[in-house]
């Protein structure tokens, strides 16, 4: 049965927005993670990790900036601004939330990982506070006995 066309909507707008801030919350996550090593974050960078062209880089760097989340310096690579850390540590804090309840649920950590990095822009605070309070509640020795790999005394 279908719902009314406004409700029915609601959950591809929210798609549409989540896939127009994906790549935004991507380029901000991973300048975060090269700076938190101590490295620069240059735009070469950015390329050989997200596997995509300097020129592309170079446009969303533009983009970026223009909303206010970067700070580019001449010669001295690229920083986050207090809006773009911002940014970075709620994606992070997603990111690890996904995760975690695919490692729960038994994925391997390699799965896990590629799989977090795409659901982590489109799962909701009410579906992240669901998937901590299952973690929180026992999830992973749950998953262990329908698995029939729990310890047996």
């Amino acid at each position: 049965m279908l719902l009314d066309a406004e409700t029915h909507s609601e959950g591809f707008r929210a798609n549409r927005r989540a896939r127009q801030n994906a790549l935004v919350e991507d380029y901000v996550e991973l300048i975060a993670d090269l700076l938190d090593e101590g490295q620069e974050a240059r735009q070469v960078d950015l390329a050989e990790r997200l596997g995509v062209s300097q020129p592309t880089v170079a446009k969303m760097l533009i983009r970026l900036t223009d909303e206010g989340l970067v700070a580019r310096k001449p010669y001295r690579g690229i920083f986050l601004t207090d809006a773009g850390r911002t940014m970075a540590e709620e994606v992070r804090v997603r990111h690890r939330i996904v995760e975690s309840f695919l490692l729960a649920l038994g994925v391997s950590s390699e799965n896990a990982r590629i799989d977090a990095e795409g659901l982590e822009h489109y799962v909701g605070l009410e579906t992240l506070d669901a998937f901590q309070l299952a973690m929180s509640a026992g999830l992973v020795d749950f998953m262990a006995i329908a698995r029939g790999t729990a310890d047996k005394k």
